[in-house]
């Protein structure tokens, strides 16, 4: 997922995230890093060359970004009930694991990065539904989601 800008609002993602979605399968998507970019401005007006800080995507702006094209496409793959999990700095001691919609994963703070977020698929076991639902940002939000969803089907 890149960082979206006024000029430029890709969603090319969302053919690959639609695919995983039909054939019931997660799809982790992995956010956009920002380093050693150029201040283009600066290089335009004085011709020296400085970099912008790092930027790391949030987490919650990957999932507003996907709610933001669900709204142009409207094919359903990124609605805001969808159920994600959002990774933060996994393998770290302040590692942290979260599950939710991706409307409620649109505005929670996942902290410092490393983010990655994964798009449940529908064909998601029941193994898989206790892990991800003992991560979940509210249980009972959790739970609505995952009965009108469908998961846990083999179809999608």
């Amino acid at each position: 997922m890149v960082f979206f800008l006024e000029s430029w609002r890709p969603d090319s993602f969302y053919d690959r995230l639609a695919a995983n979605a039909a054939a019931g399968a997660h799809a982790l998507v992995l956010l956009d890093i920002k380093v050693k970019e150029p201040d283009l401005d600066l290089l335009a007006r004085e011709g020296r060359l400085r970099y912008e800080p790092p930027r790391f995507m949030a987490a919650s702006l990957c999932a507003a970004q996907m709610l933001e094209t669900e709204g142009r496409r409207g094919e359903g793959v990124c609605a805001g009930e969808r159920l994600a999990v959002a990774v933060a700095r996994m393998g770290a001691d302040d590692q942290l694991i979260k599950c939710g919609t991706l409307a409620e994963l649109s505005e929670y703070d996942m902290g410092p990065p490393l983010h990655s977020v994964i798009l449940v698929g529908r064909r998601c076991n029941e193994v898989e539904r206790e892990m991800i639902r003992g991560h979940a940002i509210d249980v009972e939000t959790f739970d609505k989601a995952w009965a009108a969803g469908g998961y846990g089907k083999h179809g999608s």
